[in-house]
């Protein structure tokens, strides 16, 4: 008889779909109490998939902590522009630099690839070249990267919890395993 080869998993971070679900719910359901209960457990897992962490993952955490941070009425517009202003141009550099090829193509055009709108390549040319935008432009550009990451990223993770009533949680967490590869290739 031949024998079933199985497929190879993937280890990650969290403890299942279950954990996975919740934090991808938390990170976006604007209280900031359950936001903060998320951005806890990213960090947890951060610390322990380190660099293999994905990429979208890790720019939700930064963009929510900005609105959090926000939310609490203790910091300066001047700061939150800052921190605004880190999260935006690591996301629209993190994202564009996996597309980069031997030849330094435009971040625009990259950005254009995937479906950045174009604003959110010249707010990060404003923040790292120009002078600091207002706050309530910050708050925009959040607003859309962190829409994007949930229509691009989260959404094609929340398709895949679409299962069977009678699969059982090994095959959930398959799932989820093979869907951590989504990190950083899958705007390639």
């Amino acid at each position: 008889s031949r024998k079933q080869i199985k497929p190879l998993r993937t280890v990650v971070a969290w403890r299942g779909r279950a954990e996975w679900d919740q934090v991808m719910v938390g990170l976006y359901c604007g209280d900031s109490r359950l936001q903060q209960e998320a951005l806890d457990r990213v960090s947890a897992w951060k610390s322990r998939y380190g660099h293999k962490m994905p990429l979208a993952v890790d720019s939700t955490a930064e963009l929510i902590r900005c609105k959090v941070l926000d939310s609490s009425g203790r910091v300066k517009s001047h700061e939150l522009i800052l921190s605004y202003g880190l999260a935006l141009v690591r996301f629209v550099n993190l994202i564009t630099e996996r597309k980069q090829k031997v030849v330094n193509i435009p971040l625009r055009q990259l950005a254009r690839e995937v479906d950045i709108p174009i604003w959110i390549v010249d707010l990060r040319h404003e923040l790292t070249h120009g002078k600091l935008p207002p706050l309530a432009l910050c708050r925009k550009g959040c607003d859309v990267v962190l829409d994007w990451l949930r229509k691009t990223y989260w959404s094609r993770q929340l398709g895949n919890n679409l299962c069977e009533e009678n699969e059982d949680e090994d095959e959930e967490q398959e799932g989820v395993e093979e869907n951590a590869e989504l990190d950083n290739d899958a705007w390639d």
